[in-house]
């Protein structure tokens, strides 16, 4: 049985698109085919990696990506996922295949500010609303 292939998008790919990207793993492997990528090139957020070992997700083996890695590659998605704000999400270029769009606007976690400790604090309720948003979307799908 061919997965479900779907991409998350977010403006750097260092993030949110991350986060989703990680719970998708770590809840259904078996069916979805995940990947993530950013409308720009970005660096991965090691305070995100943090945010997610704390409960138990692991990002290990994920990477910053340009979407136009996977465009350049022909790679088509079931499902393309933006995940950064309305403005952004616009700018979200096309994928290849007949893919079906959606829109799940989250804070942008390099918008925080402070020291790492009050940064993490930040980064906490994006993840919990990141999780809440996979995991229902996986319920139903």
């Amino acid at each position: 049985m061919e997965k479900t292939r779907i991409m998350f998008v977010c403006i750097h790919n260092s993030a949110r698109s991350q986060m989703c990207e990680a719970f998708v793993r770590h809840y259904a492997p078996d069916r979805f085919d995940v990947h993530s990528s950013g409308i720009e090139s970005g660096t991965f957020n090691p305070l995100v990696v943090r945010a997610m070992e704390e409960i138990g997700v692991s990002m290990e083996g994920q990477y910053a990506k340009p979407a136009r890695h996977y465009i350049d590659r022909h790679k088509p998605f079931d499902y393309v996922v933006t995940v950064c704000d309305e403005s952004n999400a616009e700018r979200c270029p096309l994928f290849p295949g007949k893919s079906e769009r959606m829109h799940w606007g989250f804070p942008d976690p390099s918008a925080l500010q402070g020291t790492d400790e009050q940064k993490l604090a930040g980064i906490r309720p994006i993840r919990d609303a990141i999780h809440k948003r996979v995991s229902e979307w996986l319920s139903q799908n």
